[in-house]
């Protein structure tokens, strides 16, 4: 079985590398191929991999928890412009008004058409809430020097609301009796929300800035830490996870402020704006990785470099495994309905209110109220709900419509994605 694993991945991977160039320009993702590929290998084809999202919960926990924080960090790590610009504005928003509008939305959809219990319908809002990171990298920033305002803002979100949606996640287990939520939900509010969110921040905030500036001095003086980048970029991620998790604060929120952090360190220590200057700065020599002006920028872009590979690399297991649950949907006409509701009734509406006053023109609210990609995120929070005493019964109803919502987001916005995002730069260009 181990034989046939092998070649199945070393297809997969020298496939997907041979045709890359070919999928960005047609109407496709590679996540439309790997979904189809987990399906292919699942109970609905060769039968290889057969995973359950009640049954194996804990294990999907772990797997998309992973690739959850990589893909924060990343994200972080490319929004370099600092958090004071405007421009960073409507990514606030809508990680926080409008996710909290669509809670709301999907629950109400959720009880009164769906016949949700209000417990499972709020569980389910809060899970299919956050847009994703991993899965929308071709409507986010393609590098560090991108501010393009659409980009740029769906980056923005993706990374802040993967973390503020479980304030509500854990709401929804209150609600449903797996979390105490205290009289009145004093302890939620005190503890899951006041507590929790700006500690996650902090504690990612401080970790990116001391070791981004720690490994500069270390370089501009002492020409030591030179190298090994990779494990900079592991151990980081690592560090603010886990010190948010020991102080009981979102660790999510902590890997992505640690990336902006040290996106933030960069910028401070270095004056190299053209992006050509920092490409340069990452060719690996002992030499540009010490150079008082370049270190900074080397370290920055060395660190990004490694985890976008990383995160392709977890999208191919994500979504695979999402493939090959799909046969274990029991009835997918609810999660039909939810997902129809969330794309065209919940999130367009939601999204232009949020971002009604603002420098953002029509068309590119318009575009930003479209590519709400539901992904690796939202199966993390199923999983958590699933592994944390969520009951079995409102285990499976929420199960099938996630998994249900996440496909039909990969397939409709992997489908739309090349058209829109042509015919959008071709407006800007004119």
């Amino acid at each position: 079985m181990s034989t046939v694993w092998f070649l199945i991945a070393g297809a997969l991977l020298v496939g997907m590398a041979l045709a890359g160039s070919v999928l960005k320009r047609l109407p496709l993702t590679a996540s439309m191929f790997y979904l189809g590929t987990g399906a292919l290998l699942g109970p609905w084809g060769a039968a290889l991999l057969n995973l359950d999202p009640v049954a194996d919960a804990r294990f999907l926990e772990h797997l998309t928890e992973i690739a959850v924080i990589v893909s924060l960090f990343t994200a972080g790590l490319k929004l370099r412009l600092p958090v004071s610009d405007a421009r960073w504005r409507p990514a606030i928003l809508l990680a926080v008004v409008a996710m909290m509008l669509t809670i709301g939305g999907v629950a109400l959809f959720g009880a009164a058409a769906a016949g949700l219990p209000i417990a499972t319908a709020v569980l389910l809002g809060a899970v299919l809430a956050p847009t994703d990171p991993v899965l929308a990298s071709d409507v986010q920033v393609e590098h560090e020097h991108d501010s393009e305002p659409v980009r740029f803002t769906l980056t923005g979100e993706a990374g802040l609301n993967d973390g503020t949606a479980f304030p509500f996640v854990m709401l929804g287990l209150g609600l449903v009796g797996a979390h105490e939520l205290g009289a009145l939900g004093w302890r939620w509010l005190a503890v899951d929300v006041v507590w929790a969110v700006p500690v996650g921040l902090g504690v990612g905030a401080i970790c990116g800035a001391s070791v981004g500036r720690f490994v500069i001095h270390l370089r501009r003086v002492h020409r030591e830490a030179v190298g090994l980048d990779e494990f900079l970029a592991l151990g980081l991620v690592a560090l603010s996870y886990g010190i948010a998790l020991l102080l009981h604060a979102y660790g999510f929120l902590a890997v992505f402020a640690a990336g902006v952090a040290l996106r933030r360190v960069e910028r401070q220590y270095s004056d190299l704006p053209p992006p050509r200057d920092v490409a340069e700065a990452a060719v690996k020599s002992e030499d540009e990785a010490t150079h008082p002006d370049r270190a900074p920028a080397y370290m920055a872009r060395a660190v990004l470099g490694f985890n976008e590979q990383f995160e392709r690399l977890g999208e191919v297991a994500i979504v695979i495994v999402l493939g090959a649950m799909l046969a274990s949907i029991e009835d997918p006409r609810p999660g039909l309905w939810v997902a129809l509701c969330l794309f065209t009734v919940i999130r367009p509406p939601v999204t232009l209110l949020t971002l009604a006053r603002g420098r953002l023109d029509w068309p590119q609210r318009a575009f930003i109220a479209w590519f709400g990609v539901r992904g690796v995120g939202s199966i993390y929070y199923l999983a958590y709900a699933l592994s944390h005493g969520l009951p079995a019964a409102a285990g499976r109803e929420l199960a099938d419509s996630t998994l249900v919502v996440v496909a039909a987001s990969i397939v409709l916005h992997g489908v739309s994605v090349t058209p829109l995002m042509r015919k959008y730069g071709a407006s800007r260009a004119g």
